[in-house]
This record gives C-alpha cells, sequence and structure tokens, in this order.
C-alpha cells in the first residue's frame, strides 16, 4: 500500500468512525475546507468546521428517523492518486441495529493533503433510495 493510500484509508476511516459515533466535532476535523459535496443534483460548499458541525447535528435526527444505526464502508479503491490527494471510489451502507443494510451506495470521495492534514474534501454520493 502507498503512503498515499495509507493516508487516504486513514481520512476516510477516520470521517466513518466520527459519523458512526455522531460525534459531530471529530466528524467536522475529518474534513478539509471549504468543503464540497454534490448530492441531489447539486453542490454544497460548507467553509468551516463549525458550520459542518451544526449542519451534522441538524441531519441526526433524520437518521434516527429512518432506522440508521451505523454505516459500513464495504470497500474502498483509491482510483486515482497524486503527491497531495486521492480519489477513492467507496461502497457504503446504512444499517440498523441489526446489521441489515437498507441503504447500499455508491459515493467518491476527493482526500487532500491540506497544510499537513490528510481530510475527505469532496464528496459525491449515489444515496437516493432505499434500493440503491
Amino acid at each position: 500500500m502507498s503512503d498515499i493510500t495509507a493516508h487516504a484509508r486513514a481520512a476516510v476511516d477516520a470521517f466513518q468512525d466520527a459519523f458512526n459515533a455522531q460525534d459531530h466535532e471529530r466528524l467536522a476535523a475529518a474534513l478539509n475546507y471549504p468543503h464540497v459535496r454534490l448530492w441531489s443534483g447539486a453542490f454544497t460548499t460548507i467553509e468551516t468546521p463549525e458550520e459542518f458541525a451544526e449542519i451534522s447535528r441538524r441531519g441526526q435526527s433524520q437518521l434516527e428517523a429512518e432506522g440508521w444505526d451505523h454505516t459500513d464502508t464495504v470497500s474502498m479503491e483509491v482510483v486515482q492518486q497524486g503527491p497531495d490527494k486521492a480519489h477513492c471510489a467507496l461502497v457504503n451502507h446504512r444499517c440498523r441495529a441489526d446489521g441489515t443494510a437498507y441503504h447500499k451506495f455508491d459515493t467518491l470521495w476527493i482526500v487532500t493533503n491540506q497544510d499537513g492534514h490528510w481530510g475527505v474534501k469532496f464528496r459525491s454520493s449515489y444515496l437516493g433510495s432505499p434500493s440503491h
């Protein structure tokens, strides 16, 4: 495994661990800013960790309402890399407490080295319906 792949894996794991714990500040710290998300056909730019943590807090009740318990990263492949970034193709499953996957989706993340911090800079997901 290359150093870049190891950095990318560590950044993805840091995000997923914080997401599963719903630790909003730690989740925000796993990103690089401005952070960009492409979802439902629109780009969203989040400028600061504080802004991201607030958005994450607001989303927690929606996750709980859909029966979410945790998200599993089923696979992660670095599909392109350079000295300061990696493009990562992931397959994620949103799961209930019993481990049943109810949302399975592909997602592309760009992990960057920004001022010595490897973090997730960009996310584009196909999280649209329970069947995908």
